[in-house]
C-alpha cells in the first residue's frame, strides 16, 4: 500500500514550481535569445512557419489541470490503493520474488542504468554490455545450448519469434504447421496463434503424448515444466520431431533449471522463457526481459540482439553488439523478426541476481521451492485430494469437483490468496521464493478446517530428489563473475564499476534523432516499485485490480485526446509490437469487410527498418514510395501512380510524421487522403509525436491508426535498450479489432499481442505521471521548446555542417539532420569518426547514418538547457575545425584526433606519445572537460573482428583476456 500520509498536498502551486518548469530545460529568457537568434518574436510565430497551417489544433487538448508533483504522486497513490495485493500462487509463467535491495536502489532506481540508451555506441557502453553478455551466459548455461540474446520482450512473443524462426529454417516446401502443446501456458497459445494467422502457418494444439508429427510439421513448442506442474522428458518426443526435420523449442523456466536436465541436452533446438523471476517484480505482466537460446549453427537467423565479444584499436578485449547484418534496420521487408526494443534494463537485473547468489544460492532457492512443493503435495494427498502423477518442480493441479473448487476460492481469498482455478473445477497452486512454511500451511487450511492428521517432520521425511532421468548433473554458471561477489560492497562496488562506464542522461544529453531522450522525472520513477503496483499478478482476479483498471482507463483515455483517436491499447510493449499491432487491426478491418485479398503496404523509402519488417509479419506486401532529395518529403505524384495501381488490393500506408527526414510535410492531408480514395487505411508511425502533442493530432488530418512510443515522447526511460512501451490509438471503426485484455476476448478482434493483458503495465504509471503533471499547456510548451531547440541547433550547426532537409518555410521539425558526406571526399572523415570524436568531447552521437548514409540526426528535446544545446554545439563545431586542420594539410588524414578517437585514459596517459597532436588535445579538446571528463574506457572497436570471430559468453572473454 501507498501511505497517502508521506505524500503533504501542495495546492495552488505557483508558476514557478509547476513541474512542467522543471521539466523543460529551456527559461523564459534563454527562449527569448533562441527566438531572437533565429529571427523570430514569439514561439508561436515559429510554430506558425514550421507546422502546416492545416493540421495545427485550433483547440485546447481536453486533460485534467495540471498537478504538482506531491499532488499527482497523491491522486496516483489513491489509485494504486485500490489495487489489492494477494499472495499469488497462481502461475503460468509469474512468479513473485525478491529482489535484492542492493539491486533495486542501485540498477531499477538508478537514473545511470535506467536513462542510457540502446548501446549502439559501444565504446561508451561497455558497462550494461558486460551485464548483458552475463546474462547470455547465465541463459546459455542454464539452457544447455551455445549461444543467446540479450533479451527479449516476453516469453509469448519469445515463443512466437521461435515459431517464425523455425518456419524461415524449415526446408520441406509444403511444411505450414507449427505444433504446441496443450500443456503450454495459455497466454504463451494464445500469442503463437495471433502470430501465425496473417503468415498462413497452422497451429494445432494438442497432447505431445499422442500427437503425431508428419511432414507438414516444421516445429513445436513445449513447457517443461508444463503449465499444469508436470516435468515430462521430451526427449524421444523432440527425437521424432527431429526425424521430419522440424525444429524443436522448448519454452523452459530458468530456476527449475536449476534441477532439472538442460532443454539442450534434451535435444531441443531453442529454448525460450522469461528471466522474471530471477528478482524482476511481478508489475502486473512487465516489464520482464525473456530469453532466447539456440544452437550456433543459427546464429544468423536468432532474433533480436547479441552481445558479442571483440577487441579495440589498442587491441584489448571489448564488447558490442554483433552481427548486426540481421537488424532490420538493414534487412527491411527480407527481415524476419521486427524486434527493435529488448529489455536491457530488466535483462540486467535478472543477470545480477545471478551474479549476486551464484550456482549454490540458485539451487537453494529452487531446493526450497521444490521441497514446499513436494511437502504441500503430500499434505493435500493425506487430505484426501488428488494429485498429478508426474514429477513436479513448483506447480501442483489438484484434483477438485467444481462445487470444491467454489468453496476453496471462497475460503482462500478470505485469506488473501489467488489461486488458478482450471475450467473444469481443477485448482492450480505454484510456489516461488517468498513462499514460506507458514504459507503451506495457510494453504492446507482452505482445503481443509479441521485439525491437521500428520505433522510437517512426517511430511519432510516423504521428500523424495527430482528423478535421476530428469535431474541435473552439469555445471552452471562456473565463470568467475557469478563466483566472486558474495558480499553486497563487492556486489555494489562491481555494480558501479560497470555504470561507469556507461554515459547516460547523467553525464550529458543524448541528441539521437527520432529517440527522444528526454528527462525521467525522479517523481514519475517512484511508483513503478510501489508494492501496490509491483506485486500484482497479471492473471489476478480483475476484483482485485481496480487501481491498475483506473490508472490505464485515464492514460487510455488521455492518450486518445492527444492523439484525436477514439479507442487505445496499452498492451503492445514495445514500438515495434505497437507497428505489428496497428498493421493487424489494419488487416482484421479489411477481413471482416470482405476484402482479404487487400494485402499491398505502401511504405516510403526513409521509413524506420521496423515498417517494413512488421508489415512482411502481417503478412502484407512491400511497395516502396520514393522521396524527395530536395525536402525529404514523399513524392506525392509516386504515391498516386502506385496508391491507383494497387488499389484493387491496396490494404494500407505506413508513414511518419513528422516525416523521417524531420520535417512537417505540408501535403499530409492529402497523403491521407490519396491512400483513403483507393481503399486504403493510414498507418502513422508516432515515433515523432514529440514534435505533435497539443499541437496537432493524427486523429484529425486523417489517420485511421498511430502507434506512440511511451519511452519516447511519454518519458518511460530508454533503460540502456528497453522497457519501451509502444500502445495504439485507432479511429473509431477499428476500435472493436484492438487486441484483447484477457485470454477469452471475441470473434473480432487480433487476439493477444504480448503475454499480458496490459503489456509492460508496471511503467505505465511513468507516463501517467508526466501527462498528469504536464497538463495541457505544459505539453504544448514542451512540444513548442522541442521544435524551438531543434531549430537553434539547426541554424547554429547549418555553416559547419550543412542542414540536409527544411520544411517550405525552412523549418524543421522537433530534429534535424546534418551532412556530413563531403567530409570523406575532403577529408577521409566519415560520420562514425566524428561520433567518436564527440565522446572525448563528453556527447553521445546522434543517429549516425539514418535515414541518409553518411548523415547525422539531431534531436535535443525540450529538456536540455541552452547551456547544453550550446555546449554540443560547440562540440561539433570544434570537431568541424579539426577537420578543416586535416583539410588545410596541417595534421596527418592517417594520424589525427577524429581519426582515432575515442581517447581512454590509459592511451593518453600511459606510455609514449607518438601523435602529431598534443596528448591535451586528444582528452581535454574543450575548456568545459577540465571541470568534468567523462572516459570512454576502451578504444574504437574492431567490429568486422567480432563478426568474424563470434565470442557471445563470459567464459569466450576470459579465454579471450588469457591469449
Amino acid at each position: 500500500m501507498v501511505n497517502l500520509q508521506q505524500l503533504p498536498t501542495l495546492s495552488n502551486v505557483s508558476e514557478d514550481r509547476s513541474f512542467a518548469r522543471r521539466h523543460i530545460g529551456i527559461g523564459d529568457r534563454a527562449m527569448a535569445k533562441m527566438l531572437a537568434f533565429l529571427g523570430y518574436d514569439s514561439v508561436d510565430e515559429l510554430i506558425e512557419q514550421a507546422v502546416p497551417a492545416k493540421i495545427r489544433q485550433p483547440l485546447e487538448l481536453n486533460l485534467p489541470a495540471a498537478q504538482s508533483e506531491q499532488e499527482a504522486l497523491q491522486t496516483l497513490g489513491a489509485i494504486a490503493n485500490q489495487n489489492q495485493v494477494y499472495k499469488n500462487f497462481i502461475g503460468m509463467g509469474y512468479y513473485d520474488c525478491v529482489t535484492p535491495p542492493v539491486i533495486q536502489r542501485n540498477i531499477l532506481e538508478n537514473p545511470g542504468w535506467y536513462t542510457a540508451y540502446t548501446p549502439y555506441q559501444a565504446e561508451i557502453a561497455q558497462g550494461r554490455l558486460e551485464a548483458l553478455l552475463n546474462f547470455q551466459t547465465m541463459v546459455i548455461e542454464l539452457t544447455g545450448l551455445e549461444i543467446a540474446n540479450a533479451s527479449l520482450l516476453d516469453e509469448g512473443t519469445a515463443a512466437a519469434e521461435a515459431m517464425a524462426m523455425s518456419y524461415g529454417l524449415c526446408k520441406k516446401k509444403q511444411a505450414n504447421t507449427f505444433f504446441v502443446s496443450e500443456l503450454c501456458h495459455p497466454q504463451t497459445i494464445e500469442v503463437v496463434k495471433t502470430r501465425a494467422i496473417p503468415l498462413d502457418i497452422k497451429v494445432i494444439v494438442g497432447d505431445h503424448r499422442t500427437f503425431e508429427i508428419t511432414e507438414a510439421v516444421f516445429g513445436v513448442l513445449l513447457q517443461y515444466p508444463a503449465t499444469d506442474g508436470a516435468i515430462f522428458d521430451y526427449w524421444d518426443f523432440i527425437q521424432k520431431a527431429h526425424a521430419q526435420q522440424a525444429i524443436a523449442t522448448v519454452a523452459a523456466d530458468l530456476l527449475s533449471l536449476c534441477l532439472l536436465t538442460p532443454p539442450g541436452e534434451m535435444g531441443a533446438d531453442i529454448a525460450v522463457g522469461t528471466s522474471q523471476r530471477f528478482g524482476v517484480p511481478l508489475g502486473y505482466g512487465g516489464p520482464h526481459a525473456a530469453y532466447f537460446a539456440t544452437k550456433e549453427k543459427y546464429q544468423r537467423q536468432i532474433p533480436g540482439r547479441i552481445v558479442g565479444v571483440s577487441k579495440d584499436s589498442h587491441g584489448q578485449p571489448a564488447l558490442r553488439l554483433a552481427l548486426q547484418t540481421r537488424e532490420q534496420h538493414i534487412r527491411r521487408d527480407k527481415a524476419t523478426s521486427n524486434i527493435c526494443t529488448a529489455q536491457v534494463l530488466l535483462a540486467v537485473m535478472a543477470s545480477m541476481y545471478g551474479v549476486y547468489h551464484g550456482t549454490e544460492g540458485l539451487k537453494a532457492i529452487a531446493t526450497q521451492v521444490n521441497q514446499l512443493t513436494q511437502i504441500l503435495a503430500k499434505g493435500l494427498e493425506k487430505l484426501g485430494y488428488g494429485i498429478g502423477q508426474a514429477p513436479v518442480f513448483d506447480t501442483l493441479k489438484i484434483f477438485t469437483s467444481p462445487e470444491q473448487s467454489a468453496q476453496i476460492q471462497q475460503t482462500a481469498e478470505a485469506q488473501h490468496l489467488n489461486f488458478r482455478y482450471f475450467e473444469d473445477g481443477e485448482i492450480g497452486i505454484s510456489l516461488d521464493e517468498t513462499t514460506t512454511p507458514e504459507d503451506i500451511k495457510t494453504i492446507w487450511g482452505c482445503f481443509h478446517a479441521g485439525q491437521l492428521p500428520f505433522t510437517w517432520e512426517q511430511l519432510e521425511r516423504e521428500i523424495h530428489p527430482i528423478p535421476a532421468n530428469l535431474a541435473r548433473t552439469s555445471d552452471f554458471l562456473t565463470d568467475p563473475v557469478f563466483n566472486r561477489y558474495r558480499s553486497e560492497t563487492e556486489l555494489l562496488r562491481y555494480i558501479h564499476h560497470l555504470q561507469s562506464k556507461d554515459l547516460s542522461l547523467t553525464t550529458s544529453m543524448i541528441p539521437l534523432g527520432s529517440c527522444t531522450m528526454k528527462l525521467n522525472a525522479t517523481a514519475e520513477m517512484m511508483p513503478v516499485t510501489w508494492a501496490s503496483f509491483g506485486k500484482m499478478h497479471p492473471f489476478a482476479p480483475r476484483s482485485q485490480t481496480k487501481g491498475y483498471q483506473q490508472m490505464c482507463d485515464q492514460l487510455e483515455h488521455w492518450l486518445a485526446e492527444i492523439t484525436g483517436f477514439a479507442g487505445v491499447s496499452l498492451q503492445p510493449n514495445a514500438g515495434s509490437q505497437g507497428e505489428y499491432a496497428g498493421l493487424q487491426v489494419i488487416r482484421q478491418y479489411h477481413i471482416k469487410n470482405g476484402d482479404r485479398h487487400r494485402n499491398i503496404c505502401l511504405i516510403p523509402e526513409s521509413a524506420h527498418g521496423t515498417n517494413p519488417a512488421s508489415a512482411v509479419m502481417c503478412g502484407f506486401k512491400v511497395i516502396p514510395i520514393k522521396c524527395c532529395s530536395s525536402q525529404g518529403d514523399i513524392e506525392l505524384e509516386d504515391l498516386k501512380a502506385k496508391a491507383e495501381k494497387y488499389k484493387d488490393n491496396l490494404a494500407a500506408l505506413m508513414v511518419t510524421y513528422p516525416s523521417t527526414h524531420g520535417v512537417f510535410e505540408v501535403g499530409i492531408k492529402d497523403i491521407c487522403q490519396i491512400v483513403h480514395d483507393n481503399g486504403g487505411q493510414v498507418y502513422l508511425d508516432g515515433a515523432n509525436m514529440n514534435a505533435m502533442v497539443g499541437i496537432c493530432r493524427p486523429g484529425d488530418f486523417g489517420a485511421d491508426v498511430c502507434h506512440l512510443n511511451l519511452h519516447k515522447t511519454f518519458c518511460i526511460p530508454h533503460g540502456g535498450g528497453g522497457p519501451g512501451v509502444g500502445p495504439i490509438g485507432v479511429a473509431a471503426h477499428l476500435v472493436p479489432y484492438l487486441p484483447k485484455t484477457n485470454l477469452e476476448g471475441n470473434a473480432e478482434n487480433i487476439g493477444l499481442i504480448s503475454a499480458a493483458p496490459y503489456g509492460s503495465a508496471s511503467i505505465l504509471p511513468i507516463s501517467w505521471m508526466y501527462i498528469a503533471m504536464m497538463g495541457t499547456a505544459g505539453l504544448t510548451k514542451a512540444t513548442q521548446t522541442a521544435i524551438l531547440s531543434a531549430n537553434y541547433i539547426a541554424k547554429r550547426l547549418d555553416d559547419h555542417y550543412p542542414v540536409l532537409f527544411k520544411g517550405t518555410n525552412g523549418c524543421v521539425a522537433h530534429e534535424c539532420i546534418i551532412d556530413l558526406r563531403d567530409l570523406r571526399k575532403s577529408a577521409e572523415i566519415t560520420v562514425e569518426d566524428v561520433a567518436k570524436r564527440l565522446m572525448d568531447y563528453g556527447f553521445h552521437a546522434p543517429t549516425i547514418s539514418w535515414p541518409v548514409a553518411g548523415t547525422m540526426m539531431i534531436e535535443p528535446t525540450e529538456s536540455e538547457s541552452l547551456e547544453e544545446l550550446d555546449r554540443f554545439c560547440e562540440a561539433m563545431i570544434a570537431i568541424r575545425e579539426e577537420i578543416r586542420q586535416i583539410e588545410r594539410g596541417e595534421i596527418s588524414q592517417e594520424d589525427n584526433p577524429v581519426k582515432n578517437a575515442p581517447h581512454t585514459a590509459e592511451s593518453v596517459i600511459c606510455g609514449e606519445w607518438t601523435h602529431p597532436y598534443s596528448r591535451e588535445v586528444a582528452a581535454y579538446p574543450a575548456p568545459w572537460l577540465k571541470q568534468h571528463k567523462f572516459w570512454a574506457t576502451v578504444g574504437r572497436i574492431d567490429n568486422a573482428y567480432g563478426d568474424r570471430n563470434l565470442v557471445c559468453s563470459c567464459e569466450g572473454m576470459e579465454a579471450y583476456q588469457e591469449s
